[in-house]
Parts: structure tokens; C-alpha cells; sequence
């Protein structure tokens, strides 16, 4: 298609998403698992790293007591030395392998996250804009940036960290048992009110996290809205509307980033003062067993080391734990995209087209955009290829909302649409789009080159071909004027270019992409009258041949269509050729009669 899709009133973002509640974490990280076992042989040799990093971590305290009580004690200044040399090439080898386990874990993250975060876009690609009328950009870019982002930094930092603690506590446990089991159960001890403290904490900040990312994506919808309606915004003079708006969306979502940070952060402080705690209780032991004689200098100062290496774990799960909560929530608002089932699909034997022929049908359509509130009621219609229809009417009768659903942006709650003689849903909705150019009244334009935006219609068309259909447009006689002319770069939607420049770049494209169905909705309303009779020539060039709809509010434009349809209410009330209806004396009648005389 040559251009985006027609949009009715209410797909402009402004209804909120629903908020985003964790309903299934252990559901959750089951999915992320299945990305992350993609990357089998990484993962592998991660865990191999980690093996021997959490050996080499347990070597360390081992060879200090050693040192102490078989060295430094006795006296043993070159044994101390030779000692001291090795325990340096243990600590350095541990930095080394720890490094390459992290550079490993970030490579499968970063791996997972581009596959996940593909998906998500592949999904958002293939929903009905139905889907997009309930939701605010603002909270779907969210959901592919911040929280794909979340997830990102819990794998790469995290994952890993897990399996490392797991096998460092088992690993130090089992150390501190060989070395002295008396003091190994005093550290134990330890362990019941740091897991009671954390989990407390952890199940009051959760909800704050949640809460967070809610936030988050209602202030991104926010930025958006104002960005994109800076325009109308300045010239209504709403200013301090949108800043108190901002202001209040922004507060509460550091109120919730307050509360999630400040409750997860007790988390340190806390574990910090029994670390401690466990300390002291570690050094008096092994002082009084020193004194009776069952134990050493060397076994305390081990025992302190490895003390360190067993709570650190631990805490650092907690704070991985807290982690988490950020990332599953995140998680989980792009898991709700791509489990949304798209309610366009292609049918199992759709057919494939190349070309169409051109001939359509509307039976006894009706449709609303929500449920019970009808837009268009039983329309009927015939439209024989190479046809002009025109369609008329006061705004919001429906007329958009007619072509909306030929492009079949919309499925009809009753009735068919026709192509060719096949109901469009025995089509594929690729080919089907493919086969209809569209030039709409709010143009849209990406960013790059003029070039390359007329080239959008036709992405294999030569320079010359997308030349030739700029002059049919009427287009070139500004483009060369231009800086740059044809490399002339547009910015995000064309803001450096006027209306009437982008919606001359718009037919331009509909013309370079030689489609059968053609759909002109107010394609000329941003034009001057000068630069309007000039085009026609244009557009009765591209209209020749082809099956036309055109969407039109000055009547004078379309006396010569083949057919007119008058829509009020979303009721097909009158049709028929130019003279036919002003023979009626309806609708269209005092319509153009009232244009005539203001013209």
C-alpha cells in the first residue's frame, strides 16, 4: 500500500491501557528461559566459567588459613612468599574467568532481548488498528523500550549471578563444615532472619514495581501526545494544561518509583547489619574455640573470608530477587502484546494475487467500531472496474469508515465486502493491501529522503521512474527548488514541509505504486485552488483505469465521477451521477448549490 492506514476519531491514542498487574511470575520466566536456551553452547560454557570461578573462590580462604598457620606463624618468610605468589595467581585467575562469564552472559542477553524485542515489533505489526484505538503510543513504545530494557539489564547482570550464588553458598557451607563444623553452624544460623527480613521487604515493594512501570508508560503516552500535538497545543494556548498534566502524571510516578526504591533499599542496609552481625558472632566463636583449643588463627581468618563469600551471595540474591520484580513486570506487559491474537488473519487457503481486476461489492454492510454502537448501517453498493465512485457527506457519517473497511483494516459485523467477486477475506491481507493505493488527508511521511518516500510506493522503482511520477503529481516543481531536491532529507512525519507539500509527495507515491484500487480520501484538501487545477490533470492520469474511491468535500471536483454516494448516519441515502442527484433536489443538491453560491 502506498500509504498508512486511515484512521477514525479514536485511534489517535488517547484511551489508556489497562493496567498492568504480575499475574503469572513463574509463567513468565518460563517464556524468558525458552528464549534464553536458544543459546545452548554460550550457556554451556557460562556455567563451566562459574564452576571454576566458584572453585577457584573457595581455593582462596583455604590457602590464607594455610598461610597463616603453616607460614606466617612459624616464622616461614620464604614459604610466606612462595604462599603469598599463589594465592595472587588464584585471585587474578578468578578476575579473569569472572570477567569472560560476564562478557559471555551479556552476549546471550543482548541475543534474547533482539529476538524478544523483534517478536514484539513483528506482533505489533500484525494487530488490526482496533487493537491500537484502546491503547496510547506512548504505553506501547514503552512496553518495547523500558520494559525490554528491564529484562535486558535482569538477564545480562543477573542470570548468571543466580547460578554463581547457588553454587558459592553450597560450595563455602561445605568448606566451613570441613573446617570446623561447630563454627559452620553458627553461620548458619544467620541465614533464617536474613531470608524472613528480605521476603518481607521483597512482598511490600513488588506491587510498588508493578506500579512503577504503569507510571511509566502513562508518562511516555504523555510526552508523546504532546510532541506530536505541539502544534495545536501552542496555538490554543493549553500550555499550562499539558505542564500540569505532565506534573501530575510525572508525580506519580515518582511517588511509585519512590516507594519501589526506598522499600527494595532497606534491603542493603538490613542484610549489611547481619552480615555483621553474623561477623561478630563468627569471631567470638572462633575466639573461645581458639582458647580451648579447637581451633586456629589460620581456621578464623578463614572462616572470616569465606564468611564474607557465603553472605555476600545470599544478599546479592535478594537484591537479584528485587531485580526481578522490575524485569517480570516488564516482562509481562510485552508478553500481553504478543499474546494478543490478532483478529485480521489470513484464512488457511487464502488466495494469492498479483494483480486485481478492480470490481467491487458492498452487501448489506454494517459496523461499529464498538460493540452496539453502529457507524455504518446495511449498505449496499456496486463498483465495476475502472470506476470513479465519489462519497459525500457531513463529517463522521461514516465515509472513512467505508474504505476502512475495504482495506480491511476492520472486519464488518454483517455483511460482505467483495473484490473481484471473492469475499476479502478469502484473500491474503498482504496482496489485498498491496493492490490498493491510498492518499489520505493527514499524510504521513517517514524519515529520510524525498526520494526514498516517494520510492515507498514502489521500493524497486528506478530514480527516473519516481521523477516521472513526482511531475505527474505536480510534486517536482517544489522538489527542485528544494536544497537538495530529490536527497532532500524530511524530518519524522515531514514537519519541514507544508501540508500541501506532503500530500503532493503522498500522490506522488499512490502514482509511482500503479495499484488497481485507488482510494483518494480529501486528497486534495491541503492544496491551494491553483496547485488543485493544476493536479487534476495528474489525478485523472492515475484515476484512469483504475477502480476510484474518492472521498471529496468540494463537490466541484467530482461532477464527472461515474457514480456518487450520498452517506448520512452511516445510511447510504441517495446515488447516482452528478446530474441524477441534482435532479433529486436532496442532500447532495443543497450541498452544492450551497458551494456554488459561497464559491
Amino acid at each position: 500500500m502506498s500509504q498508512v492506514a486511515m484512521k477514525h476519531p479514536g485511534s489517535k491514542g488517547r484511551f489508556g491501557g489497562p493496567v498492568v498487574k504480575a499475574k503469572d511470575s513463574k509463567g513468565t520466566l518460563i517464556r524468558i528461559w525458552n528464549y534464553m536456551r536458544k543459546e545452548k553452547a554460550p550457556l554451556i560454557l557460562a556455567i563451566l566459567f562459574v564452576l571454576l570461578t566458584t572453585i577457584l573462590g573457595l581455593v582462596g580462604p583455604y590457602l590464607i588459613g594455610i598461610i597463616i598457620d603453616e607460614y606466617v606463624i612459624p616464622k616461614d618468610i620464604s614459604g610466606t612468599v612462595r604462599m603469598g605468589a599463589i594465592l595472587a595467581v588464584v585471585y587474578l585467575a578468578l578476575s579473569f574467568f569472572t570477567w569472560i562469564q560476564s562478557y559471555i552472559m551479556i552476549r546471550v542477553s543482548l541475543v534474547t532481548i533482539k529476538q524478544l524485542r523483534q517478536e514484539l515489533f513483528d506482533q505489533l505489526q500484525s494487530l488490526s488498528l482496533r487493537f491500537f484505538d484502546r491503547r496510547t503510543t506512548g504505553d506501547l513504545m514503552s512496553r518495547v523500550t523500558n520494559d525490554i530494557d528491564q529484562l535486558n539489564n535482569a538477564l545480562s547482570q543477573s542470570v548468571i549471578q543466580i547460578f554463581s550464588s547457588v553454587l558459592t553458598v553450597v560450595g563455602v557451607l561445605i568448606a566451613m563444615l570441613y573446617l570446623n563444623w561447630m563454627m559452620a553452624l553458627v553461620t548458619i544460623c544467620v541465614i533464617p532472619i536474613m531470608f524472613y527480613t528480605t521476603k518481607k521487604i521483597i512482598k511490600y515493594s513488588s506491587s510498588n514495581f508493578i506500579k512503577r512501570q504503569r507510571d511509566l508508560g502513562e508518562l511516555n503516552g504523555v510526552v508523546e501526545e504532546s510532541i506530536s500535538g505541539l502544534e495545536i497545543i501552542q496555538l490554543f494556548g493549553q500550555e499550562e494544561r499539558v505542564f500540569d498534566r505532565f506534573s501530575k502524571v510525572n508525580e506519580r510516578l515518582r511517588t511509585s518509583s519512590a516507594n519501589a526504591e526506598i522499600v527494595s533499599g532497606f534491603i542493603g542496609p538490613v542484610n549489611n547489619f547481619i552480615n555483621n552481625l553474623g561477623m561478630g558472632l563468627i569471631i567470638a566463636s572462633g575466639a573461645l574455640l581458639t582458647l580451648h583449643g579447637l581451633a586456629t588463627v589460620g581456621v578464623i581468618a578463614a572462616f572470616v573470608t569465606y564468611s564474607r563469600q557465603f553472605f555476600r551471595p545470599i544478599n546479592q540474591m535478594s537484591s537479584l530477587l528485587n531485580t526481578f520484580q522490575s524485569a517480570i513486570a516488564g516482562a509481562e506487559r510485552a508478553f500481553e502484546i504478543m499474546d494478543e491474537v490478532p483478529d485480521l488473519q489470513d484464512k488457511r487457503d487464502a488466495i494469492s494475487i498479483d494483480v486485481l481486476i478492480g470490481d467491487v461489492e458492498f452487501s448489506n454492510v454494517s459496523f461499529g467500531y464498538k460493540e452496539g454502537i453502529p457507524i455504518l448501517r446495511n449498505i449496499s453498493l456496486q463498483a465495476r472496474a475502472g470506476q470513479t465512485i465519489a462519497i459525500v457527506g457531513p463529517t463522521g457519517s461514516g465515509k472513512t469508515t467505508l474504505l476502512n473497511l475495504l482495506t480491511r483494516f476492520y472486519e464488518v459485523d454483517s455483511g460482505e465486502v467483495k473484490i473481484d467477486g471473492h469475499n476479502i477475506k478469502d484473500y491474503r491481507i498482504s496482496d489485498l493491501r498491496r493492490n490498493i493505493g491510498i492518499v489520505l488527508q493527514d499524510t504521513f511521511l517517514f524519515s529520510g529522503s524525498i526520494m526514498e518516500n516517494i520510492r515507498y510506493g514502489k521500493l524497486e522503482a528506478t530514480d527516473e521512474e519516481v521523477i516521472r511520477a513526482a511531475k505527474a503529481a505536480s510534486a517536482h516543481r517544489f522538489i527542485k527548488h528544494l536544497p537538495n531536491q530529490y536527497d532532500t532529507i524530511i524530518t519524522s512525519g515531514g514537519n519541514n514541509l507544508s501540508q500541501g507539500q506532503k500530500q503532493l509527495l503522498a500522490i506522488a507515491r499512490a502514482i509511482l505504486a500503479d495499484s488497481r484500487l485507488l482510494i483518494l480520501d480529501e486528497a486534495t484538501s491541503s492544496i491551494d485552488t491553483k496547485t488543485e487545477i493544476e493536479i487534476q490533470s495528474g489525478l485523472r492520469n492515475l484515476m484512469e483505469g483504475r477502480t476510484s474511491f474518492v472521498i471529496a468535500h468540494r463537490l466541484k471536483t467530482i461532477e464527472h465521477a461515474d457514480l456518487i454516494l450520498v452517506i448520512r448516519d452511516g445510511e447510504l441515502t441517495e446515488k447516482g451521477t452528478h446530474e441524477e442527484l441534482m435532479a433529486q433536489k436532496g442532500f447532495y443538491y443543497e450541498s452544492y448549490r450551497n458551494q456554488f453560491e459561497m464559491g
